[in-house]
């Protein structure tokens, strides 16, 4: 039974922030309206007013991962109260120094750059929240209801900006997204979140990175999506750098059409959003990835071809609708296919990726644009977008159960004899197999599964090696950067992980136990590392 797109507002707490979250939205819409406006006022320089929007975005390509990684070493309830306090502040000195007149092209800049780096810390521990929130059922429709909220803000927002803009100046903007951000923030307050007291200290920060770094490179889930999204946005970023042009330039129309056509695109994201669940229920995601992303280069080869500006409103709508079931998709799969000690990292380069897409490909195809035309660069984006699609085909989106990343928890715990638990050095774990020369080649193979478990819960180095002298004898190791990460190994071992270890394990020679033992390795303090029993 495909279920109502409303159902995940069933659950208090997403309700909530889903509210809080499309007033919030509303008055970052003012915000940039504002914040364009007040530019063009106080400088008549493309490039300053340009450069706000650059100040807004480039923190993004600095510290989303840092701010994935940190997401998940910390209290997210309470790291979003900060990240939202630290906004709702900027937004308040933006107001007092405009109302004042004391606002000057750098100080605006500044600003802007503020809060542009509250925007990248914050992306990626509320995307991560999402799971926490709402059942597995629910979670596809909750991550197309937030969508939805961004299209409603983003419809509702520059047009009420407009208006306050012309009637009290800039000032008032900043003044109502500071206070949209109290919403937020008292949902977020009121919020008991359940936290599982932790076992282990908390990673460090530039160790978080690594362990997120090492993930992402060995996660074919992960890397299967980011493929995707590259397909995907590369070529429909040319679709919104474009169109001021094309309703500027080639129809003649005004800041009210361009305004229309953005409505649609909103009023298409919100319709496309309320059939997700029943269109989900029939088709896979597959289907639906194929037919959004052959959908869009159509409407790439419309706004080459089409100069009818009636003609491109219903063009419009099937752009939003496609847009928001690529978008759903990969950010569901990001969040599902992976575990929940590394998600806000995994959103973090799913979030890096599709901005590096939009701003690569607008850069592209403004380029090609520049030196033919509009529309040898749109008929170039579609083609592109069409040739992805059959050259990613392999790359499909991984369909993941939450419980396939679930902690396994079935490693037993290692024990130290000369009680280092301290002790800094890199642990050297080896497993001695007993494998049939017979089935050698099909143990080599199961082991590649192996071999990416263990450096996505944390190895740095992992090897297989055949003894000499007796080619039944296996030795697999693999290395942890401390004692410390491999006991977190043990508890990033996934219901997934373990499946995959049983398939390798199956060529064992029955009734013969696979050995198993830890090495330290020495450090100044100690000559030789400590022996461990398991």
């Amino acid at each position: 039974m495909p279920t109502s797109p409303w159902s995940p507002l069933r659950h208090k707490t997403f309700r909530w922030l889903w509210l809080a979250s499309i007033a919030s939205n509303i008055g970052t819409w003012m915000h940039e309206v504002g914040a364009g406006w007040l530019m063009t006022s106080l400088s008549a320089s493309p490039l300053h007013v340009a450069l706000v929007q650059v100040a807004g975005s480039a923190p993004m390509f600095f510290l989303a991962l840092p701010a994935g990684a940190l997401a998940d070493i910390v209290d997210k309830r309470r790291y979003l109260l900060v990240v939202q306090l630290w906004m709702a502040s900027v937004a308040v000195v933006l107001a007092l120094l405009t109302l004042s007149g004391h606002m000057t092209t750098s100080l605006l800049l500044f600003l802007s750059l503020g809060m542009g780096i509250g925007t990248a810390m914050m992306m990626p521990a509320w995307s991560a929240l999402t799971p926490e929130l709402v059942d597995k059922q629910d979670l596809a429709g909750a991550i197309a209801l937030s969508s939805v909220g961004i299209n409603v803000a983003r419809a509702i927002g520059p047009a009420i900006a407009g208006v306050i803009v012309s009637l009290t100046g800039p000032w008032a903007t900043f003044a109502l997204n500071a206070l949209s951000f109290l919403g937020v923030m008292v949902v977020l307050l009121t919020w008991k979140r359940e936290v599982a007291t932790p076992v282990l200290p908390a990673e460090r920060l530039l160790g978080a990175i690594r362990a997120g770094w090492r993930y992402t490179r060995a996660s074919k889930p992960l890397q299967a999506t980011l493929v995707r999204t590259m397909a995907f946005f590369i070529g429909a970023s040319a679709g919104m750098a474009l169109l001021p042009l094309i309703v500027r330039g080639e129809l003649q129309g005004s800041a009210t059409d361009f305004g229309l056509l953005l409505g649609s695109i909103g009023i298409g994201a919100v319709g496309g959003a309320m059939f997700l669940p029943r269109l989900r229920a029939r088709f896979s995601t597959e289907v639906l990835m194929f037919t959004a992303s052959v959908g869009y280069a159509l409407v790439l080869f419309s706004l080459a071809l089409v100069r009818d500006f009636t003609l491109l409103l219903p063009v419009m709508l099937l752009s939003g609708a496609a847009w928001i079931t690529v978008l759903s998709s990969l950010q569901v799969a990001t969040q599902t296919s992976v575990p929940n000690w590394v998600r806000a990292r995994a959103v973090a380069v799913y979030t890096l990726v599709f901005f590096g897409c939009m701003a690569a490909g607008g850069l592209l195809w403004g380029l090609i644009a520049s030196h033919s035309s509009l529309t040898i660069a749109l008929i170039c984006a579609g083609s592109l977008m069409l040739i992805n699609i059959a050259v990613t085909k392999k790359f499909r989106l991984p369909v993941t159960d939450l419980e396939d990343v679930a902690p396994s928890l079935h490693w037993p715990q290692p024990l130290l004899t000369n009680h280092q638990e301290q002790d800094p050095g890199s642990v050297m774990v080896t497993l001695i197999y007993d494998i049939d020369p017979v089935y050698a080649a099909a143990f080599q193979e199961a082991m590649v599964g192996v071999s990416d478990a263990r450096r996505r819960n944390g190895s740095f180095s992992w090897g297989l090696v055949q003894d000499s002298e007796n080619p039944r004898r296996w030795l697999e190791f693999f290395m942890d950067e401390s004692w410390l990460e491999h006991m977190r190994h043990h508890g990033r071992v996934t219901e997934s992980d373990k499946r995959i270890e049983a398939q390798a394990r199956r060529f064992q020679t029955e009734n013969v136990a696979i050995q198993v033992n830890h090495y330290l390795m020495p450090t100044k303090r100690h000559l030789f590392g400590a022996s461990i029993k398991k």
